[in-house]
C-alpha cells in the first residue's frame, strides 16, 4: 500500500528531518531488525519488560519511516542535491497534485514531490518495508505500558505513542488529499485512539471532528453521527458548532426529521450566530411548514441570556432577511448600532440589503417594456443603491479587519461609481475606495 506523507495547512504539528541512522539501513536491515526484536518478545523473560516493547515498536518505526530515504519534509531542492547521498532519481517530472504543479522524483522505494517554491511537500512510499508497521508498534508501546507499572519506561513510551499518532495523522491528510475519505477517516479515529493511550492520554478532538467530517463526506453516515457525537461528548463542536449542523443534515439523510431538528435546537442554543445552524434550522421550517415564529421563540431566549448581545440582533435581522421579511431586517441590524455603534456587521447587514434590493430592482427594470414603468423602477433602484452607502461607510469607518474593510470598499467603489455624472463628491468617493482597493 502506498503511504503519503504531506505537509497540509490545516496540520498543526511541526516536521522534522527523517531519523538519519533509520535512513542508512537498508530495506533488509530495518526488516532484520524487526524481526530479531519481535524475536525478544517472544522470549518468556524478557516479554515481561517494557524496554523489549520499546525496542519493538521503535524498530517497527525504523522500518515505517526507512523507504523515505534521506529526503525529510520541508528541504530544499538545493539541501537534496547536497544531503541527499548522492542517490539519483531514476526518473523526473512535472505532474499535477491537487489542482497544483509539483517537481516529481521517482527513487526505488519512494516518491518526492516539490511544490511550487522548490519545497518537498510529498514523500510518497511506493516500497514499504512493512505494510502494518504503525498498528504493530501502536500495539508494542501499548504493551510496554502495561509491563510499566511502576512508571519507569513513560517517558519512552509517551515518546513513541506520539510518533504513532504522528504518522497516523500523515497518512489521514494524505489520504483525505488522494480524495480517499474513508480511509482518512479511519486513519484519524487512530490518531485520536493513539494520542488518548496511557500514558499519553491526550484527547486529540481534532483528529476525532476530522474523523467525523471525513466520514461524512463519503456518506458514512452512522459512523460519522457516532464520531461527531464523540466530539460533543469530548466538549469539542467544530467551528461555530459545526458539528451540530452536520448531525441534523446526517439525521435528515436517515429519515429522522425530529432528530434533525433537536440537533439544530441544541446547536443553535449554544451558536447562535452559526450561519450553517440558522440556515438548517430556516430550511427545516420552510420545508416543514412549521411556523417559522419558533425561529424568533430561539432568537428571544437566546437575547434573555446576552441582552446586550448585537450579533444576536444580526442574526434575527438575517432570519428575517432570507424569509424575505426586507423591514424587519433593516430594524434588527439597526439594534446592533443602538447596542454597539462599533459593531460592523449591523451596517454590513444594512448596507447589503438595499445593495441586493438595488439589483432586484435593476433587474426587474431591464426586463420593463414600458418607459413610464421602467423609469419608474430606475427611480426606485437610484433610491435603494443610495440608501446602501451610509451604513457601508459606516461599517468602513469602524472595522478593524482588513478583510471585511475590503469587501466594504469594493461594495462602496460599486455604488458609488453609479453616481459619478451626478457631481465631484461621487467622483471623490469612487476614487477613494478605487485606491484603497488598488493599494490593499
Amino acid at each position: 500500500m502506498k503511504k503519503i506523507f504531506l505537509v497540509l495547512a490545516i496540520a498543526a504539528a511541526a516536521f522534522a528531518a527523517v531519523d538519519a541512522q533509520a535512513q542508512n539501513k537498508s530495506p533488509e536491515a530495518a526488516m532484520a531488525a524487526v524481526e530479531k526484536a519481535a524475536a525478544a518478545t517472544e522470549n518468556p523473560k524478557q516479554s515481561a519488560k517494557p524496554a523489549t516493547w520499546i525496542k519493538y515498536g521503535n524498530a517497527l518505526l525504523d522500518a515505517y519511516t526507512n523507504p523515505a530515504g534521506n529526503g525529510w519534509l520541508g528541504m530544499s531542492l538545493q539541501e537534496m542535491m547536497l544531503l541527499g547521498g548522492g542517490e539519483k532519481p531514476q526518473s523526473e517530472s512535472t505532474v499535477n497534485v491537487g489542482g497544483r504543479t509539483f517537481t516529481k522524483q521517482v527513487y526505488e522505494t519512494r516518491n518526492y514531490y516539490f511544490n511550487e517554491n522548490g519545497l518537498l511537500e510529498i514523500i510518497e512510499i511506493t516500497k514499504p518495508v512493512l505494510d502494518n508497521a504503525l498498528d504493530l508498534a501502536f500495539d508494542a508501546f501499548k504493551t510496554a505500558a502495561i509491563n510499566d507499572p511502576d512508571g519507569k519506561k513513560t517517558k519512552d513510551i509517551t515518546a513513541g505513542l506520539q510518533t504513532v499518532a504522528m504518522k497516523f495523522s500523515d497518512e489521514a491528510y494524505s489520504d483525505y488529499t488522494l480524495g480517499d475519505y474513508s480511509a482518512a477517516s479511519v486513519m484519524f479515529e487512530k490518531a485520536a485512539d493513539v494520542a488518548g493511550t496511557a500514558p499519553l492520554s491526550q484527547l486529540d478532538t481534532n483528529s476525532i471532528y476530522n474523523a467525523a467530517y471525513s466520514a461524512w463526506v463519503c456518506g458514512e453516515n452512522e459512523r460519522s453521527k457516532d464520531l461527531f457525537l464523540r466530539g460533543i461528548d469530548a466538549g469539542y463542536y467544530g467551528t461555530d458548532g459545526e458539528s451540530y449542523a452536520k448531525l441534523a443534515d446526517i439525521a435528515t439523510k436517515l429519515g429522522d426529521e425530529a432528530g434533525s431538528l433537536k440537533y439544530l435546537e441544541e446547536g443553535f442554543a449554544k451558536f447562535p450566530n452559526s450561519q450553517s445552524i440558522l440556515v438548517g434550522l430556516i430550511n427545516y421550517y420552510v420545508k416543514s411548514g412549521e411556523n417559522t415564529a419558533r425561529l424568533f421563540e430561539l432568537i428571544d431566549e437566546a437575547k434573555k441570556n446576552e441582552p446586550n448581545n448585537p450579533s444576536l440582533y444580526y442574526t434575527e435581522g438575517d432570519i428575517n432577511e432570507k424569509l424575505g421579511n426586507g423591514d424587519a431586517a433593516v430594524a434588527a441590524y439597526r439594534k446592533c448600532a443602538e447596542i454597539d455603534p462599533n459593531y460592523e456587521f449591523g451596517y454590513i447587514g444594512e448596507g447589503i440589503h438595499f445593495y441586493n434590493l438595488a439589483a432586484k430592482i435593476q433587474q426587474q427594470a431591464s426586463e420593463e417594456l414600458d418607459d413610464a414603468k421602467y423609469m419608474a423602477l430606475m427611480g426606485e433602484f437610484e433610491t435603494a443603491l443610495k440608501a446602501c452607502i451610509p451604513p457601508f461607510e459606516k461599517a468602513f469607518e469602524v472595522t478593524q479587519d482588513s478583510e471585511v474593510k475590503l469587501g466594504v470598499a469594493e461594495y462602496l467603489k460599486n455604488a458609488y461609481y453609479r453616481f459619478i455624472s451626478e457631481g465631484d463628491e461621487y467622483q471623490q468617493k469612487y476614487d477613494k475606495y478605487n485606491d484603497y482597493l488598488n493599494q490593499n
